[in-house]
């Protein structure tokens, strides 16, 4: 099944399921904000689609909102962790192992921006998978870290379900 063919089958499953709307959510955000899981679930797309989902059928915006943010909070944090344990050693294991490049340009983010690129990482695809990992590497303090994982992930799941979710009533109204 190629990604459309994926795409069209989640959202259908919510729609059928809307009860399952809120650990798919949860489970998109937290892959799509994982190291590991990033480089190979584009969840972005499917995001963006639940967004119009909800828009054009009525599901409730804020719990799948507010699974989106607990997702993506506990993906960063858990890639956080990894790098404080791991340290450099995280590059070896698959699938980072075949971006080479991935840690280095993180880290050199990550040394420019410090708590702002944790911020800003989210929303650029490469840097959302090494920021994290980065931020552990080089010990940055956890509550700094997580006031700007969580100030993030509210940003970034507005981002990604409210166009689809407002934009579209407001078009029909419009």
């Amino acid at each position: 099944m190629d990604f459309d063919g994926i795409t069209q089958a989640t959202l259908a499953f919510v729609r059928t399921h809307e009860a399952w709307g809120l650990p798919i959510v949860f489970a998109l955000a937290f892959g799509e904000s994982l190291a590991f899981l990033s480089l190979l679930l584009p969840a972005t797309v499917i995001l963006l689609a639940l967004g119009v989902l909800v828009g054009e059928s009525g599901i409730a915006f804020w719990p799948l909102w507010s699974a989106a943010v607990l997702g993506a909070v506990a993906g960063d944090w858990l890639s956080f962790w990894i790098g404080l344990r791991l340290k450099h050693g995280v590059a070896r294991y698959w699938p980072l192992s075949r971006y080479p490049d991935l840690i280095p340009r993180g880290h050199r983010f990550f040394e420019r921006w410090g708590t702002l690129g944790v911020f800003f990482g989210r929303f650029f695809g490469p840097l959302r998978a090494s920021v994290p990992l980065v931020a552990g590497i080089c010990d940055m303090p956890a509550l700094r870290f997580q006031l700007a994982n969580v100030a993030s992930a509210l940003v970034w799941a507005t981002v990604m379900l409210a166009p689809g979710a407002f934009g579209l009533k407001w078009l029909r109204e419009w």
